[in-house]
């Protein structure tokens, strides 16, 4: 087989996008994807419509020189707006300036983008309908449906939580594998534009937290929002509890008055929509040998409460790129180095997307949490150089998610250690921010 060939499992997100990078350093790719070409038939696969860009994501999109085309699809959102039970909202921004926000994109517009621009390179080659299997690592040898038996020299596993490329190497590897389900779903609903265009603030994703759970929604491009409805599987208050359209009104009623009459389908979606479960994957490692290393999903699922499934996905990829370079396509090297310096990342940011649901659900109408993050703020004004807050490390800057999650924790203990003296947020002790922060 040609040693210049590569081959990948999964033409979602992550997978055009490695497959560009890697036509970037000479290679032909071989991508096999279970479903049909999405750009002829449309295919949802009940996965989120629209999801939220950020920097780290769009740093791969420029690597591969699509960000300009993708751009015109992007919708900025400047912070959450925070509906509560009265209907009074609050905008919360994102970060201490405007240029400091994230973007909501069509999934399905962004992959169909990515494929078309890797099949561009002219060195990438798309197999539609071809349901991977079985992989013998050990024989280099991949069997799709009907049998089909393809070799390979290498092969990424972009095959998203289900992943089969998965399966084999950690028969391989003995590798520590946990999947943690969260115990709660979603189902994704629709408020349709009116007349005029967006029914609400079109620059902002929505929040209506409510405890146990809660409801969001992100623009899209026709001027619609995209909700989902977080709720625990079973139990009070859950998706076991809301079985008819009278279960459906009584819910919006009590907890969602003010969307009642933005979701004029409400009851049909609720009814009908898939409902999804929520689960995290924590791996290590990521490869066997030389022979295959898993990005995305496939590496390390995450629940979607930090927007950075996808950023973080994007940024495997710009991180095997640059390994690529720098080991000179030593490929054993390569995936080695990238499971011993990565993985730890996608565990940090598994674990930070589990307290961000919390925070979103429970915590962000609360004074407490108000007064936080007016003290987050007042601390980075103060202190630029040394505070930056863990939401904005994650979203605005680069830095790897497990030093994002350390420095994290000693941020908290900083402004739990300043609200206990002043539970406003108002007053800053510059002896103890330097006892954390120096």
């Amino acid at each position: 087989m040609d040693n210049n060939k590569t081959t990948l499992i999964g033409a979602g997100l992550s997978g055009p996008l490695m497959a560009t990078y890697l036509t970037q350093h000479g290679y032909s790719v071989d991508i096999y994807e279970k479903r049909s070409d999405m750009r002829i038939k449309n295919i949802s696969a009940g996965r989120s419509i629209n999801l939220a860009l950020s920097i780290r994501g769009i740093r791969a999109l420029k690597e591969i020189g699509v960000y300009n085309e993708i751009k015109p699809l992007m919708i900025p959102m400047k912070g959450r707006m925070i509906h509560e039970l009265d209907g009074k909202t609050t905008l919360q921004p994102y970060g201490k300036d405007s240029r400091e926000v994230i973007y909501s994109i069509s999934r399905a517009e962004l992959n169909k983008k990515l494929i078309t621009a890797s099949e561009n390179t002219g060195k990438v080659q798309f197999f539609f309908e071809h349901d991977l299997t079985e992989a013998d690592l050990s024989k280099k040898i991949l069997i799709f449906n009907n049998d089909i038996q393809k070799s390979f020299n290498r092969v990424i596993g972009c095959d998203g939580s289900s992943s089969v490329l998965r399966n084999e190497i950690i028969n391989k590897t003995n590798a520590k594998f946990d999947k943690k389900p969260l115990g709660h779903g979603y189902k994704e609903l629709t408020i349709p534009p009116s007349s005029n265009g967006f029914r609400i603030e079109p620059n902002a994703l929505h929040i209506w937290p409510r405890g146990n759970f809660m409801l969001i929604a992100l623009p899209n491009m026709d001027k619609s929002f995209t909700c989902t409805l977080f709720m625990p599987i079973k139990g009070n208050t859950s998706f076991e509890t809301i079985e008819t359209a009278k279960d459906i009104t009584n819910l919006f009623k009590t907890y969602f008055p003010d969307v009642l009459d933005l979701i004029p389908t409400l009851n049909d979606e609720l009814l009908n929509n898939p409902l999804g479960e929520l689960a995290t994957i924590y791996l290590n490692p990521w490869h066997y040998d030389e022979c295959a290393v898993l990005i995305g999903d496939a590496a390390h699922a995450i629940v979607p409460f930090f927007g950075q499934g996808m950023n973080a996905s994007f940024q495997d990829c710009t991180i095997l790129n640059q390994l690529i370079k720098h080991k000179h396509n030593n490929w054993k090297k390569i995936f080695s180095a990238f499971s011993k310096q990565h993985v730890m990342n996608g565990h940090a940011i598994a674990d930070m997307a589990i307290e961000n649901y919390e925070e979103m659900r429970d915590s962000v109408n609360k004074s407490t949490y108000k007064a936080q993050r007016k003290l987050e703020f007042s601390l980075e004004q103060e202190f630029p150089n040394k505070f930056v807050p863990r939401y904005s490390m994650v979203s605005f800057t680069e830095k790897p998610y497990s030093e994002v999650y350390e420095k994290g924790k000693k941020q908290y203990k900083l402004l739990n250690k300043l609200l206990d003296l002043d539970p406003t947020g108002e007053t800053i002790d510059n002896t103890i921010v330097n006892k954390f922060i120096n």
